[in-house]
């Protein structure tokens, strides 16, 4: 699935942030080292803008950066033939041709580019303004990485269970997933049913980072 394809079955943007604020929460109770841990929300990235993060640990990683002006999401996946690694440093002709200017803050955020050259880490880029989530006049080249990288954004609450089951190898309850999934606040028996070595007081200020409601 190139980026063309992943925008087609992308939901709309507050669906795409509450789906990362829970992927964080998830990750948060099921995962105990943070050195592991895929998924994390940054509700307080700057004054004004929250950002979802990936990173997998194995060199493939994604930011979602949510701004009052707009979305700018990239996605790297370091085996990709689009890689700037692969390209000389440069970009993939087209990668984020026509990025509406106030977007272009996110694009240039030093946390995401090479310490050396400065060019974006990215295989994969897209946006959204006022419409449609939008993506450059790229012409990918292989496997680009939107479909491992963002694809879990696409799926529901089982999508979590399988990845959580591989990743973890951990057996979860899928309804307390769907708690997590749909935002409702935490109460003690949902973090214990999810992780038996947790607790919700400990979470405290991870929660308060990615700005996710504690407790009922």
């Amino acid at each position: 699935m190139s980026v063309h394809e992943l925008l087609s079955r992308l939901p709309d943007v507050q669906t795409v942030r509450r789906v990362s604020r829970a992927l964080a929460v998830l990750d948060l109770i099921v995962c105990e080292d943070p050195a592991y841990r895929y998924y994390s929300f940054d509700a307080r990235w700057s004054s004004t803008e929250e950002a979802a993060l990936m990173v997998d640990g194995s060199g493939d990683e994604y930011s979602i950066v949510f701004s009052p002006d707009g979305v700018f999401a990239r996605g790297f996946a370091h085996a990709s033939e689009m890689s700037p690694y692969g390209n000389n440093g440069e970009l993939w002709p087209g990668l984020v041709d026509g990025l509406p200017p106030e977007l272009h803050a996110a694009r240039d955020e030093p946390a995401f580019r090479d310490d050396e050259g400065g060019v974006l880490n990215a295989t994969v880029c897209f946006w959204r303004t006022d419409g449609d989530w939008t993506a450059g006049p790229v012409e990918p080249q292989g496997d680009d990485g939107a479909e491992r990288l963002f694809g879990l954004l696409t799926e529901g609450p089982e999508g979590y269970l399988t990845f959580a089951e591989e990743q973890y190898e951990v057996a979860l309850d899928l309804d307390a997933i769907r708690h997590v999934y749909a935002l409702m606040p935490l109460s003690e028996y949902v973090v214990t049913i999810l992780n038996r070595n947790r607790r919700l007081a400990d979470l405290k200020e991870d929660l308060a980072e990615i700005g996710y409601p504690r407790e009922f």
